[in-house]
C-alpha cells in the first residue's frame, strides 16, 4: 500500500473519529438543559422546593467535580475510547431512569446523567490534543458547537415534547436517551481509531505536579466561574422570564436561544483565540459583554429581553469553548492534557456547584430576580481576573 493510500486512509479516519466525537458532544448538555423549561411542572407534580429544585442542577455538577478528578484512573486502565463508550451507556440508564418514577428516582438518575456527562467532558479535549494537535481551535469550535446545539435543542423542545405531544415532563425529559443510544453505536467503531499514548506517571504523582502550579488554578477558576454562570442561567433562565410576565413556552425558547447564539460563541472564540499569542483581550472581551447582559436582564423593560438574552448567550458559550482550549493549549502533551482536564474540570465543576442551588436559596428568601443577578455580575468580574491570568502564554 502506497504512502499516500495510507494518507488518505488516515485522513478519513481522522473525519469519522471528529463525527463521532460531535455527535458524542451534543449529548452532554440535553440531559441538563432540558430541566430548566420543565422545573415549575416538576416542582408542582412533586411537591419540591425552589432549593430542592436547583439541586436537579447541582448534583450534575458534583458528580462533574468528583468524577473528573478521577477519569484519568480510568483511561490509564480502560482506555480514552471505552472508557467514553461505557459513559453512553450510563447516560442511558441516567436519563431513563430520572424520568422514571417519584423523587428518588428523579435525584438518583440525575446522580448517574452527571457521571456519564463528567467522562465526556473531561476526555474530549485529551482526544483534541493526541489526535488533532494541528487544529485544536478548529475542533474546540466545532465541539463546543455540537454541545451548545445538543443544549438549545433540548431546552426549545421540552415544552411542546410535554405539552403539545402530551408526554407530561417525564416522557419529555426520556426523550433524549435516544441520542445517547445513537452515539453508543456511532463510538463502536471509533474505539480502536483513537491514538492515545502509553501512561508514563501515575494518577496521584501527577495530581501532585498539578495541584502544585498557579497556572492550573487560575484554569480551574476560570473555568469554575463560568460554569457557575452557564448553569444558573440554564437552570433559572426560565423562571426568571415566567417572574416578569412571559409563559413557560417562551421561557423555553428564549433558553434555546440562548443556546443557538452560543453556538455562534463557540465556534468564532476559539478560532480567534487560537490565533492570538495569548488569550487575554478574549478574556476581556467576553466578560465585559458578559456584566452588560445581566445588568441588561436586571431592566429588560427599556430593550427586548432577546437582545439580553442573545448576548448572554453567545458569551457564555465563547467563555465555555474558551476555557476548553485553555487546557489544550496549556498542556504539553495528551497524557497531560486527560489529567489537566480532569483536574481543572473536577475544581471548576465542584465550584460551579454552587451556583443553581445558592442561587435557588436566595429565591427563596428573596423572591427577586436583582439579587441573583447582582450576584452574576460580582462573579464576571472575579472571573475576569483568573482569565487574565490563565489567558498568558505559556505551559504547565
Amino acid at each position: 500500500m502506497s504512502n499516500n493510500t495510507k494518507a488518505i486512509l488516515s485522513k478519513t479516519a481522522r473525519i469519522w473519529l471528529l463525527f463521532g466525537i460531535l455527535f458524542l458532544a451534543i449529548n452532554l448538555r440535553p440531559a441538563l438543559s432540558s430541566i430548566g423549561p420543565l422545573i415549575d411542572d416538576i416542582g408542582r407534580d412533586l411537591n419540591l422546593t425552589e432549593s430542592l429544585l436547583g439541586l436537579l442542577t447541582t448534583l450534575p455538577l458534583l458528580a462533574f467535580g468528583f468524577i473528573s478528578t478521577i477519569t484519568p484512573f480510568f483511561t490509564k486502565k480502560f482506555g480514552l475510547g471505552r472508557t467514553l463508550l461505557a459513559s453512553m451507556v450510563l447516560l442511558t440508564l441516567g436519563i431513563l431512569i430520572r424520568s422514571s418514577g417519584g423523587v428518588f428516582a428523579l435525584y438518583f438518575g440525575t446522580v448517574l446523567l452527571g457521571i456519564a456527562i463528567a467522562f465526556g467532558n473531561v476526555l474530549i479535549p485529551a482526544i483534541t490534543k493526541s489526535n488533532f494537535p494541528n487544529k485544536a481551535g478548529l475542533v474546540t469550535s466545532l465541539h463546543s458547537a455540537s454541545m451548545s446545539l445538543g443544549a438549545g435543542l433540548a431546552a426549545g423542545l421540552s415544552v411542546p415534547l410535554a405539552t403539545n405531544l402530551n408526554l407530561g415532563w417525564r416522557g419529555s425529559l426520556s426523550v433524549w436517551a435516544v441520542l445517547a443510544v445513537i452515539a453508543f453505536f456511532i463510538w463502536i467503531p471509533q474505539v480502536k481509531k483513537i491514538k492515545s499514548t502509553t501512561p508514563t506517571r501515575g494518577l496521584k504523582e501527577a495530581m501532585k505536579k498539578l495541584s502544585s502550579s498557579r497556572l492550573v488554578w487560575q484554569i480551574a477558576i476560570y473555568m469554575g466561574l463560568q460554569s457557575f454562570a452557564f448553569y444558573v442561567m440554564l437552570a433559572w433562565l426560565p423562571s426568571i422570564l415566567i417572574d416578569y410576565g412571559y409563559n413557560a413556552e417562551f421561557g423555553g425558547w428564549m433558553l434555546s436561544l440562548s443556546q443557538v447564539t452560543g453556538i455562534l460563541g463557540a465556534l468564532i472564540i476559539p478560532i480567534w483565540a487560537a490565533s492570538q499569542k495569548d488569550q487575554r483581550a478574549v478574556v476581556v472581551f467576553l466578560i465585559v459583554f458578559e456584566i452588560i447582559s445581566f445588568i441588561g436582564l436586571m431592566v429588560p423593560t427599556f430593550i427586548p429581553i432577546y437582545i439580553w438574552v442573545s448576548i448572554l448567550g453567545f458569551v457564555l458559550g465563547g467563555a465555555f469553548s474558551l476555557a476548553l482550549l485553555l487546557i489544550v493549549l496549556r498542556a504539553p502533551d495528551s497524557e497531560t492534557a486527560a489529567e489537566l482536564s480532569g483536574m481543572v474540570q473536577s475544581i471548576g465543576y465542584f465550584l460551579a456547584a454552587i451556583g443553581p442551588f445558592l442561587i435557588g436559596v436566595i429565591q427563596d428568601f428573596t423572591k427577586e430576580w436583582m439579587y441573583s443577578l447582582g450576584l452574576l455580575v460580582l462573579v464576571a468580574i472575579y472571573k475576569l481576573i483568573a482569565g487574565l491570568q490563565a489567558g498568558k502564554a505559556q505551559k504547565v
